[in-house]
């Protein structure tokens, strides 16, 4: 009989312990349904509504998946998370900024400060000011945000951003298979809060049409852009320069075309480009000192387009 109790005690601790563990791992992932309620606990069985809710339950480190597609709402990002609506494409309509991330607001204790989005449609209808916008008023240099597989359409309201990080310095930016269209600023843009410090953003398989600029960078920051295509810019499809701090693009296998200006360098800014080609450029094809590698391709550019030779040639046919 002790012994028979004492097994007893034991599958009844076991089975505690297997209990809590699976609420632990249950509560690292929420989500939200076009059907749930902010009054459900964000499980599975049970989805949310809105993502801000679902975000504001998850803990550091977990991360929100959408169960079916959905308008959910403009979210303010505080903590490191994934929000991850692969295979369902969830949308955010929002009157002003759809997706805030705030690294001021992080803990101190959240040690990984990184956040990742997949998936999601940001409809800003013709009003909404920002896609996502990223800030910080101080340096936060192991901050990082990954942005893949989304849609931003229709910000112009003021600023009218796609994507801007605002960090005052320190910290990564990828996006990856990602397209912005009709903005009224920038699709992509580094412009600090205040004072200068480096942001590396490395922008890859983007599309970009009918924004005022493509990818505009100042202040420090240091872009990479590849496998890209930015069309129908009305100012620039690339734009850098630097008057908080030196900044520094990128470019390679870029199709630029039908842009105002194809590629505009100001004072502070340097501007590299490889393998690619500027078209159809209704103003200039360049604005400034922009630096190429000797394999592009120039054709029916208005204006000017002048490319300074940098480094050794890299085609038997020198700069094109």
């Amino acid at each position: 009989m002790i012994k028979s109790n004492t097994t007893s005690k034991v599958l009844v601790v076991a089975s505690l312990i297997l209990t809590f563990a699976s609420m632990s791992h249950a509560q690292v992932r929420t989500w939200v349904s076009g059907v749930g309620s902010d009054a459900n606990p964000c499980s599975r069985a049970a989805p949310c509504l809105t993502m801000s809710h679902a975000v504001a339950v998850t803990p550091v480190n977990g991360e929100v998946n959408c169960l079916d597609p959905g308008s959910y709402g403009s979210v303010s990002i505080t903590k490191s998370i994934t929000i991850d609506c692969h295979e369902v494409f969830a949308g955010h309509s929002p009157a002003a900024t759809a997706i805030l991330i705030n690294f001021d607001l992080f803990a101190v204790s959240d040690t990984r400060k990184s956040v990742r989005l997949r998936n999601l449609n940001i409809q800003g209808r013709d009003s909404g000011v920002r896609g996502i916008r990223i800030f910080s008023s101080a340096a936060v240099p192991e901050s990082a945000v990954h942005i893949e597989d989304c849609l931003i359409d229709g910000t112009f309201g003021a600023p009218g951003r796609g994507i801007e990080d605002n960090r005052t310095g320190g910290g990564r930016l990828l996006i990856t298979n990602t397209t912005i269209r009709n903005t009224g600023g920038a699709a992509i843009s580094h412009a600090p809060n205040s004072g200068s410090g480096r942001i590396d953003i490395t922008v890859d398989n983007v599309r970009i049409y009918n924004c005022l600029f493509g990818i505009a960078i100042t202040s420090g920051a240091r872009l990479v852009v590849t496998n890209s295509l930015i069309s129908g810019s009305t100012s620039a499809g690339l734009f850098a320069d630097g008057p908080l701090g030196a900044s520094d693009l990128h470019a390679n296998n870029l199709v630029l075309n039908n842009n105002a200006t194809a590629i505009q360098q100001s004072a502070g800014g340097t501007i590299r480009i490889a393998n690619s080609q500027i078209t159809n450029s209704t103003a200039n094809g360049t604005v400034g000192a922009v630096f190429s590698y000797g394999n592009n391709r120039t054709f029916g550019n208005a204006g000017v387009t002048t490319l300074t030779p940098v480094g050794a040639d890299s085609h038997d046919k020198g700069q094109q």
